[in-house]
């Protein structure tokens, strides 16, 4: 059984994925933002669930819960679900939060972060990009990157099982109760990457959806596009990859 943290899992397809890893017996670290969101993960507590805190909005906050974890037993994979829709948080939840955990916590041999379709409507620029949320950033642009990131990682982790998962547009709170996807499939093809044994499960550097393997962007797979996208990330936290 492994050791695996989900990102965001207060509730939506966070909480789902954690959910299904503990009832596969797996070992399970749980993050909400805050205390109050921490409430709400009692009931995964309670079935043997770990628990960290952590503002992703905040660089001290993600630095402090990679500290904390690095200190503890090793995690086997990270599932990078934390995300937000729109509004100031974009980028720091987005791409910086899981580009962080990335550098910082040692060991994990998968890692899966959470992409949506609207990574094809984002623009392969890094121009003007506000890193800190002092503005409103762009979701569609926030996926490209973490998509590129994924992708990124796979290359220069070779050792390292890195994709990333489109879930679907579903009914979660992000999503909306309209969304017309499954939320019960929404999770699934992230379970199955941080935790599955069959050969697709073992691949790396994909862009999936309901466990079928995409065809991203195209700069998705762009290495010079990666090498500026790394760089920009590196300089603006002042910690590489």
């Amino acid at each position: 059984m492994s050791r695996i943290l989900v990102t965001g899992s207060a509730d939506g397809l966070g909480r789902a994925a954690a959910d299904a890893l503990l009832s596969d017996g797996h070992e399970v670290v749980v993050h909400a933002r805050n205390e109050r969101r921490a409430a709400d993960l009692a009931a995964l507590a309670d079935r043997g669930a770990q628990l960290v805190v952590g503002d992703f909005a905040d660089r001290d906050a993600v630095r402090g819960v990679a500290a904390e974890l690095a200190a503890a037993e090793p995690l086997d994979a990270v599932v990078h679900n934390a995300g937000v829709w729109s509004g100031p948080a974009v980028m720091p939840v987005n791409i910086v939060a899981p580009y962080l955990l990335t550098a910082l916590l040692p060991g994990p041999r998968r890692l899966v972060y959470l992409s949506s379709g609207s990574h094809y409507g984002g623009r392969p620029s890094l121009t003007g990009v506000d890193w800190r949320g002092g503005s409103a950033g762009s979701y569609a642009d926030s996926k490209l990157f973490v998509t590129t990131l994924a992708a990124a990682v796979a290359r220069l982790r070779p050792g390292v099982l890195s994709n990333a998962v489109d879930p679907g547009w579903v009914p979660t709170k992000m999503g909306g109760p309209g969304a017309p996807d499954d939320l019960e499939l929404g999770h699934r093809t992230q379970v199955w990457l941080a935790a599955g044994d069959d050969p697709e499960a073992l691949t790396s550097g994909g862009y999936w959806y309901h466990r079928e393997r995409q065809e991203p962007h195209r700069a998705v797979h762009d290495e010079a596009f990666q090498d500026r996208l790394l760089h920009a990330l590196a300089e603006e936290t002042g910690t590489a990859l």
